[in-house]
């Protein structure tokens, strides 16, 4: 396997993590407790996404992903640094839940975009499901903002067209 796909592997592996520090650290902020599930939850499943992303990995520089998913947040990642930045200003869960639905489509973008790049079909799939996983991921922010916000829900969608 070429060095430029571990290289990519690797910052993937890195990107999950950053963006699991994301939720993290926007949780402990979180006054509203389904909001903070919401975090709670995305952050589970990017410590997974990360496994994936290790899974494929062939370099021999992280040992444990436990320990290396465990380790302080890199504050000068553009995730971490994103959520430290409202954190310091005016943190509201709405402004977190906007943040988290640009990031998680960004990160869906270079996602594909980066599957797009690859021939090998065994982390093609691993880039591709990644990206339908962060699909979700917006799609369940989405609806948490929905909610947060008083806005119609996507259940409620045909009780209201009805009526």
């Amino acid at each position: 396997m070429s060095i430029i796909i571990q290289e990519a592997i690797k910052r993937s592996i890195q990107t999950e993590k950053n963006a699991m520090n994301f939720y993290l650290l926007g949780a402990q902020k979180m006054k509203n407790p389904d909001a903070c599930r919401t975090f709670e939850l995305l952050a589970k499943e990017e410590r997974e996404h990360a496994s994936h992303f290790y899974k494929i990995y062939q370099g021999n520089d992280i040992p444990s992903l436990d320990a290396f998913l465990d380790s302080p947040p890199d504050h000068e990642s553009s995730w971490v640094a994103t959520i430290d930045r409202l954190i310091s200003a005016d943190f509201s869960e709405q402004k977190a839940l906007e943040l988290a639905m640009e990031r998680e489509k960004n990160l869906e973008e270079t996602l594909l975009e980066t599957a797009s790049k690859i021939d090998n079909p065994e982390i093609k799939a691993v880039y591709e499901l990644n990206a339908k996983e962060t699909h979700h991921h917006y799609q369940l922010i989405e609806s948490e903002y929905a909610r947060l916000m008083g806005m119609v829900h996507e259940s409620d969608i045909d009780t209201f067209v009805r009526e």
